[in-house]
């Protein structure tokens, strides 16, 4: 699996991470923290910008990718723990990072113990893609759904929420009371907290969106690197691919998908 997520998982925009950067008043030589680094997608860009990262990941195989992927690319210090666990001195970084990663920290501690190890005006940086909805793709996502639908329903139902860009920053823009309902909102994660509210202020959002053209076999892999995936039976996987390999026969064409990839950013009061 943690070859299959370096191999095949997107990078992030650098012009989000010039975004988050900017707005945080860092630097070269500043210290961050990234929660969840997995392989090391967003750490290499952290690096490249001259930042000392301290990079959590608990788990043992995505950690150990990212130490041999990232020899030789800068100041990183890795601790294999999950974020909750992890011993962090407090108000130690300018900022924290998570990309695709902040919805897996238990929320009851998660928004708190980043406030704590922020110091004071620090910011907090969490960056994922998510679907979007666009009449170009629209067709082909929701035969792509409708085969999860039929391969496998409980599934499905939980899907996180399609919308469309203008949808997307309203949302977000009507919860910038609390970081961790606009968080929860855009990726339809249960996560929300009240009391984050009062630990984070200046809730910013910003966004890139994508446009990308997947093959059944390249589909395929993005899968296999998706949490659900791992829940499928034998037969529900094979079932999938069948299932993508007919909508991709019936268009006669890639498997087209319309994504976002969102910053949201805020400032520990």
């Amino acid at each position: 699996m943690a070859t299959e997520y370096d191999r095949h998982r997107p990078a992030y925009p650098d012009e989000l991470l010039d975004r988050a950067c900017q707005v945080a008043g860092i630097g070269r030589d500043d210290q961050v923290l990234e929660v969840g680094c997995g392989t090391g997608q967003l750490t290499r860009g952290l690096l490249a910008r001259g930042l000392h990262v301290t990079a959590v990941e608990p788990g043992k195989s995505l950690i150990a990718l990212a130490r041999r992927n990232l020899e030789g690319a800068g100041a990183v210090e890795f601790v294999n723990a999950r974020f909750e666990d992890a011993l962090l001195p407090p108000e130690r970084f300018q900022a924290v990072f998570s990309a695709s990663a902040f919805h897996w920290v238990d929320p009851a501690v998660g928004w708190r113990k980043a406030a704590d190890v922020l110091m004071p005006g620090g910011t907090l940086a969490l960056v994922s893609y998510f679907g979007l909805e666009e009449p170009r793709t629209k067709d082909d996502q929701e035969a792509a759904l409708a085969a999860v639908r039929m391969v496998a329903p409980d599934i499905a139902a939980d899907w996180p929420a399609y919308r469309d860009l203008d949808a997307t920053i309203a949302g977000v823009e009507r919860r910038r009371g609390n970081v961790s309902a606009a968080w929860a909102w855009l990726g339809s994660y249960d996560i929300g907290q009240d009391y984050a509210g009062h630990l984070f202020g200046d809730v910013q959002l910003a966004v890139t969106p994508k446009l990308t053209e997947h093959t059944p076999g390249e589909l395929n892999a993005i899968v296999r690197t998706m949490s659900f995936y791992a829940r499928l039976s034998p037969d529900q996987r094979h079932g999938l691919e069948r299932e993508y390999e007919a909508i991709y026969e019936q268009l006669g064409r890639p498997i087209r998908a319309s994504t976002v990839a969102a910053l949201v950013t805020a400032r520990r009061i």
